[in-house]
């Protein structure tokens, strides 16, 4: 019999939670606004609420049996041995927080469950969500770069994650391609997250607006006003021949293959799945990512490249969440 469990993607904006039937797949989701404002332990309680809801319905309602816990991927830095989230970015008030057996002993006193816990970093279990029933399933070794608000990633080695020896493996967001660059992230200059993450992208489009000789017509998508400018107006407008716009799409795309370029020379793997909102442009990014990472590597190392978009959208990290608990 196959087993279920509870697969939760924990964000500092919502809260998405799945029941996941390992050979199924998702069988119920939803998603609730994480309560920033309640603190630490309102945001534990409000995980912890879920996670029995949505447990008593899936034996209830579901018929589910063969019960194998509730993952949950976070952002930040993750101890998955020891059950301790550090200083999650976007999650007011958190430090160091020992947030599976918090939320172990919360469902317990509460609810009276006795439910295992696993926790890992969200960029991981998106990644592991991917393998096991994305676009990853095709390969035995991939990084998975997703593209949002920054840049996240994880590595997954003989179709397992790869955590490093402090948890902190696969951050390729903080990866340096110029000490001396203008973008600074988290305190670092020139990491690829200063480039293209939304705030590089969006910092990026409006210096090339400004310095082109052509004009541009995104701002008429955000009413001339581009403080209001996002990545969709851009989007929009390259698909509509912008050549402005073409033009930063085809410059974040050859960022993102010099960082692809700098893993792949260091761990040889050549396989690469891209997620996240950003990763929406689709060609207008994968195109030049492809041809800059060629161009970033020995002909030799051409072989088995391959770069491809995620399949599981905004329920990789609910998917892979609940894989941690399959093993």
């Amino acid at each position: 019999m196959a087993q279920w469990a509870i697969g939760i993607d924990f964000g500092g904006t919502a809260i998405k939670a799945a029941v996941v039937d390992e050979a199924k797949g998702i069988l119920l989701d939803r998603r609730v606004f994480t309560d920033t404002a309640s603190g630490v332990t309102g945001m534990i309680a409000q995980l912890a609420s879920i996670i029995a809801e949505l447990y008593r319905h899936a034996l209830h309602s579901l018929d589910a049996q063969d019960f194998a816990g509730a993952g949950v991927g976070a952002p930040g830095a993750v101890d998955s041995v020891k059950g301790l989230l550090s200083y999650p970015p976007n999650l007011p008030g958190w430090e160091v927080v020992a947030l599976r057996d918090e939320l172990q002993q919360y469902v317990m006193e509460r609810d009276g469950l006795s439910i295992p816990v696993f926790i890992d970093n969200d960029a991981n279990v998106a990644a592991y969500g991917e393998a096991r029933y994305g676009a990853g399933k095709a390969f035995n070794d991939f990084i998975m770069v997703t593209l949002g608000t920054g840049v996240g990633g994880g590595i997954v080695l003989n179709r397992k994650l790869y955590r490093g020896g402090h948890g902190t493996a696969g951050e390729v967001g903080f990866m340096i391609l110029d000490f001396e660059g203008e973008g600074v992230h988290a305190g670092i200059r020139g990491t690829l997250e200063s480039f293209i993450g939304k705030k590089g992208i969006l910092s990026m489009a409006r210096r090339m607006i400004n310095e082109s000789e052509v004009a541009s017509s995104v701002g008429q998508l955000c009413g001339d006003d581009y403080a209001k400018l996002s990545p969709r107006h851009i989007e929009q407008a390259a698909l509509e021949g912008d050549a402005v716009c073409l033009a930063v799409w085809n410059r974040v795309g050859s960022i993102l293959g010099v960082g692809l370029a700098n893993v792949a020379v260091l761990m040889d793997i050549r396989k690469f799945v891209i997620g996240g909102g950003i990763s929406a442009a689709g060609d207008l990014i994968f195109v030049p990512a492809r041809e800059q990472l060629k161009r970033s590597m020995l002909p030799p190392m051409h072989d088995g490249l391959e770069l491809v978009p995620a399949l599981l959208g905004n329920k990789a990290g609910m998917y892979g969440a609940a894989a941690l608990c399959f093993g």
